[in-house]
């Protein structure tokens, strides 16, 4: 089974370039008025409307560790601080915004492997 998560929009089109360009996410299905983006195994999609959707995060995981680091140095102007480790969660992460307002977060889990 599959899924993917949608989002209402003011700024299809603004979110188009920056999920594209800033987050590096595939353009999985244009759907005139929804697109959805593909990162990893993760499916998630905008669709156009009068009120947007901004409540809620959407995580972005990686394998390593760098993976964050890199995002970071992209995102800084609009993280929340540096990435930082969280013992609770055994994860190391930092949050941002996309250009709509929704909370995004990118993290590396220290324990992934043996969880998988």
């Amino acid at each position: 089974m599959s899924g993917v998560v949608f989002f209402k929009t003011n700024m299809l089109e603004v979110l188009k370039k920056f999920y594209l360009q800033e987050i590096e996410c595939q353009l999985w299905m244009d759907q005139d008025d929804c697109l959805i983006f593909k990162n990893g195994n993760f499916l998630f999609g905008f669709c156009q409307r009068d009120k947007a959707d901004i409540d809620g995060i959407i995580t972005f995981f990686y394998d390593e560790k760098k993976e964050v680091d890199r995002f970071y140095v992209k995102l800084a102007e609009k993280a929340d601080k540096a990435p930082r480790d969280n013992s609770k969660y055994s994860i190391y992460h930092f949050f941002s915004w996309d250009p709509e307002g929704r909370l995004l977060e990118f993290q590396y889990f220290y324990n992934l492997n043996d969880i998988t």
